[in-house]
């Protein structure tokens, strides 16, 4: 599994600057953060910071985490290009709806060749690796294979043959995928797949998400303990 950091958010300082010359003076953290402060205090025009409690951005929106006013976080966002990950994976990450997706297409990709992505529970067991899992997906691809080369040489289109072929291609088969999201969404998922109780892969996924998201916004990530919840 490979995660990316492919984009962020980046603020315009002397946009800031204008209206909140205290928040970009004072600044030590990271421009998702510095939006997020941003965005809370242009509710009360507080941007003179008043409460020494919360002049650290840091301490700022660990108040705003506090009662759970999330909408702030929803002004930054990171994009991910998710690689080495099986469709079963993203089949579950798909679901949190305020995320975006790019995935890889099986129905233009020839997916013949795709690598194996081992589930966690069996990267140690190497005998029913070989005995049970590739062999398994050897005889999926020799499948696909012939179903593919059957349908062309009925008349259909290569697009039109990988798209009913592909049925066969088992969770374990790898995809790709492009996550664009806000913080707030980041969040929303983080709450629900970086836990012991989620599925194995998509919580490893979490942690390395969660990883690179402390590094560009982590005061909006301050919360999230350092191991999964359980």
């Amino acid at each position: 599994m490979k995660v990316t950091l492919l984009a962020h958010t980046v603020v315009d300082y002397d946009a800031i600057n204008e209206f909140a010359p205290k928040i970009a003076d004072d600044w030590v953290s990271t421009d998702a953060d510095l939006l997020a402060e941003f965005a809370g205090r242009s509710c009360y025009q507080s941007f003179h910071k008043p409460n020494p409690k919360t002049e650290a951005n840091q301490d700022y929106l660990r108040n705003i985490l506090n009662p759970g006013h999330y909408s702030v976080l929803a002004h930054a966002s990171a994009t991910f290009y998710v690689t080495g990950v099986s469709r079963a994976l993203t089949h579950e990450l798909i679901r949190h709806r305020h995320l975006s997706y790019s995935e890889l297409s099986q129905r233009f990709v020839n997916v013949e060749d795709a690598e194996v992505v081992i589930p966690p529970a069996l990267r140690d067991e190497y005998d029913l690796v070989e005995d049970e899992l590739y062999p398994a997906m050897d005889f999926a691809a020799e499948t696909y294979e012939a179903l593919v080369e059957a349908l062309m040489e009925k008349g259909l289109k290569r697009k039109q043959a990988r798209e009913a072929a592909r049925a066969v291609m088992p969770n374990m088969t790898e995809t790709r995928i492009v996550v664009p999201g806000n913080m707030r969404a980041w969040r929303d998922m983080l709450f629900k797949r970086y836990s012991f109780h989620a599925d194995a892969e998509i919580r490893e996924f979490a942690a390395e998400v969660l990883r690179q998201l402390k590094t560009i916004a982590p005061g909006q990530f301050q919360d999230f303990p350092e191991v999964p919840f359980e």
